[in-house]
């Protein structure tokens, strides 16, 4: 993996689903499965949301070292999001595999189910939403468009 210009950038082969607006790059570890995610997220993103993005699913141990870096913060979250500045390439999205399966378990749907979810409220990152300072704008967007790809929860409901 290497970092540039502040920048998360996986080194993975990359799997391309590009649609009309949104191009998703999935880059995933050959033990870990992620079909269709690419041209799920693509269907259900916001019409503004134009331009590429990569999701890449990464080791818990990676999340936690990316969580530290930029957030200063000492542990593994489930997702992070990093904004490019770069135009027509909107950023990474970075899910923790092992955080994604222990969630799908204690959610009761399947891995898939929860590395949508996580793609999903990370692709709203990096539009600029944010659930902790945007009086619950995030959440209406984040639950609109879980309806209209076939997510019955959504990451933010299950922290409140």
């Amino acid at each position: 993996m290497r970092e540039s210009a502040g920048r998360y950038r996986p080194r993975q082969p990359v799997v391309r689903r590009k649609h009309s607006r949104l191009a998703v790059d999935v880059v995933a570890p050959s033990n870990l499965r992620a079909p269709g995610l690419g041209a799920w997220l693509s269907s259900v993103a916001p019409a503004r949301a134009r331009g590429a993005v990569t999701v890449a699913v990464v080791s818990d141990a990676r999340v936690r070292a990316l969580n530290h870096r930029y957030r200063r913060k000492l542990r593994v979250t489930d997702v992070l999001s990093f904004p490019s500045e770069d135009p027509g390439y909107l950023g990474d999205i970075v899910i923790a595999a092992g955080a994604a399966r222990r969630q799908a378990r204690q959610a009761g749907h399947s891995l898939q189910t929860e590395l949508r979810v996580l793609a999903l409220h990370g692709l709203l990152h990096l539009l600029g939403y944010d659930h902790e300072r945007d009086n619950g704008r995030m959440a209406r967007i984040e639950a609109r468009l879980r309806s209209r790809g076939g997510l019955r929860e959504g990451l933010i409901e299950r922290h409140r």
